[in-house]
């Protein structure tokens, strides 16, 4: 526990740095075409993905967001049909779980490590999990995070992932996901795991008259496709 509550500590140190970092939140400003091209891609491909999975239309399932931040994926889900009352955050930040409530009160959001969450067994349908893994650093935290996510989620539902494929040589705050560790990280899972989301830094750079050709364009190039999305679907026994 000792050492799940170091790299806790470690991980808000390094969130509560990129907050302050106002350069780390501009490269993600919705202002840059090529970052909006990146949201619409990846929504897109989710929708089809939870289609394809059954979770399509939202409106019955209980949804978790492990690592939801100020709460825009679950206020994402809200608005393709899924209930309020239906969807729960966590976040290490207490910071990032006020303005969280602040913005959006109907929805129920903890302060707290995903690990040691309080939530009955088998009480969610969904849970997401949007670049989690890749800020854990410590192998017996990540286990322990993913072990509380297989325990909370209903059979037959499914972890919604998504997170990086690559390292980040700038960025060693973080490390990737690859596939073998993801089905490491579930090993009980039936994985469906797709290549994602154009390089960020090459999306960024793309002129805004161009970008809706190239982006698709490059986007088909699997190489350059810097994370996977997923869904790792906990079959009935």
């Amino acid at each position: 526990m000792e050492s799940f509550e170091r790299e806790a500590r470690r991980i808000r140190l390094a969130y509560e740095e990129y907050d302050r970092d106002l350069g780390c939140a501009g490269k993600w400003s919705p202002d840059n075409p090529g970052n909006r091209a990146i949201v619409e891609e990846r929504e897109s491909l989710l929708k089809q993905m939870l289609r394809e999975h059954g979770f399509w239309p939202l409106t019955p399932f209980r949804i978790l967001d492990v690592g939801c931040g100020t709460g825009g994926t679950l206020a994402r889900v809200a608005e393709w049909g899924a209930r309020p009352e239906n969807l729960v955050g966590i976040d290490l930040l207490p910071e990032r779980i006020a303005r969280a409530r602040e913005r959006y009160p109907h929805i129920t959001f903890y302060v707290g490590n995903a690990a040691e969450a309080p939530f009955p067994p088998e009480s969610f349908d969904l849970v997401f999990a949007f670049t989690v893994f890749s800020s854990i650093l410590d192998d017996r935290l990540a286990r322990a995070v993913a072990q509380k996510i297989w325990y909370v989620l209903k059979p037959d539902g499914a972890v919604v992932w998504y997170d990086l494929r690559y390292p980040n040589p700038f960025n060693r705050k973080v490390r990737p996901l690859t596939r073998s560790k993801i089905r490491d990280l579930f090993p009980e899972a039936h994985a469906d795991l797709r290549p994602a989301t154009l390089l960020p830094p090459l999306a960024r750079r793309l002129r805004s008259d161009w970008l809706p050709v190239l982006y698709p364009l490059l986007a088909r190039i699997h190489p350059l496709k810097g994370h996977f999305l997923g869904i790792l679907h906990k079959r009935k026994r």
